[in-house]
């Protein structure tokens, strides 16, 4: 056991949300005992924060926890979550102010967001920018129209998304906002293998960036077209040979155009691969076996002939091939009956 294990065995650790879908972190309860959806209010380096318990203490993996862990500093009271609520309807004044200041300094920067802690003495703001900025210059002069300090941080475009909320294409609230913690990584490959048109405006999200719902069903596509011939492939069914044209996976199913008659058949998947069994199967598979047979049939006479013709010129005992010696007698034959420049043959033959 290491010292992480060895620590978090001795401390009474919950995992804690500070905002809905928000990354998990994890806090030393110390002697608190603590259940699943309570108020807290906890120690973090811009304060204190009031936070949400989302992880029991008994079901904390040792493996999740990283040093130092910062403490639980109460259960949060019913002031404490007013003061939160307060807080969060000052930061939208406070960065109408921000935005003037950044419009002053002239800087290509958008604020999306801030959060206070609980004392309200400390202010996080959120950005995007397409390039790097300098906004040292703009933080002192914040801190000193605030009166407070001021803390300005970059994030992507998913995380602006995720920040202000929105509805998507199916008119639900946005998966970051509601439930997504963490962004999928997504790549146009996923689009081409689930068929979906390739248009920047069906494809992207409101952060401008590819859905990250099309990295829910991509495992699935990925299988059952894994298991199927590619689509424009030909197959051996028995009603004849067809053309594989189109594989609908949300339905399960295939559908088929025979080359004769150019019918399209639609059946499931289920179908196609249990009904059909090994009776659909790639056309270059019926091609192959097809000139295996055809080599076969050739050569068979041949393999046949060869055996009578190795038995005539072998099956003599005394070694010799029969074909030859016959040969050679009728030869001599022809010399005793017709001998060299005519008339009869010697006496004595």
């Amino acid at each position: 056991m290491d010292m992480t294990e060895e620590s978090a065995a001795t401390q009474t650790v919950v995992g804690v949300r500070f905002k809905d879908a928000g990354r998990v972190f994890y806090f030393d309860a110390g002697d608190l005992s603590l259940e699943i959806g309570q108020r807290i209010v906890v120690q973090t380096p811009q304060g204190s924060e009031v936070a949400k318990v989302v992880i029991a203490p008994d079901q904390v993996l040792a493996s999740e926890i990283s040093e130092p862990l910062n403490h639980v500093l109460r259960i949060a009271e019913a002031r404490d979550i007013e003061q939160a609520e307060s807080l969060k309807n000052a930061v939208h004044d406070d960065l109408v102010i921000a935005r003037k200041k950044v419009e002053e300094h002239n800087l290509t920067m958008l604020l999306v967001g801030g959060d206070f802690n609980l004392e309200g003495t400390q202010l996080t703001i959120y950005f995007t920018s397409e390039q790097r900025v300098d906004f040292r210059n703009l933080v002192r002069d914040l801190g000193s129209t605030l009166n407070k300090r001021v803390q300005l941080l970059q994030i992507g475009e998913r995380d602006r998304a995720k920040l202000a909320d929105g509805i998507g294409h199916c008119g639900y609230q946005l998966c970051c906002r509601s439930w997504l913690t963490s962004f999928p990584s997504i790549s146009i490959k996923m689009a081409k293998e689930q068929d979906v048109p390739l248009n920047p405006a069906k494809i992207s999200g409101v952060c401008g960036r590819l859905l990250c719902c099309l990295a829910y069903e991509h495992p699935l596509y990925r299988e059952i077209r894994g298991q199927l011939p590619k689509v424009g492939q030909f197959v051996s069914t028995p009603a004849g040979k067809a053309k594989l044209i189109g594989i609908n996976v949300p339905k399960e199913s295939v559908s088929l155009q025979m080359v004769e008659g150019l019918t399209v058949v639609e059946m499931t998947i289920a179908e196609f691969q249990g009904q059909y069994g090994t009776a659909v199967r790639p056309a270059e598979l019926d091609e192959q076996v097809i000139t295996a047979e055809a080599a076969k049939t050739v050569e068979a006479p041949a393999a046949a002939q060869a055996p009578a013709e190795a038995g005539e010129r072998t099956a003599d005992a005394s070694g010799k091939p029969r074909r030859r010696r016959r040969h050679r007698n009728g030869r001599n034959r022809n010399r005793n009956a017709n001998p060299p420049g005519g008339g009869q043959p010697p006496a004595g033959n």
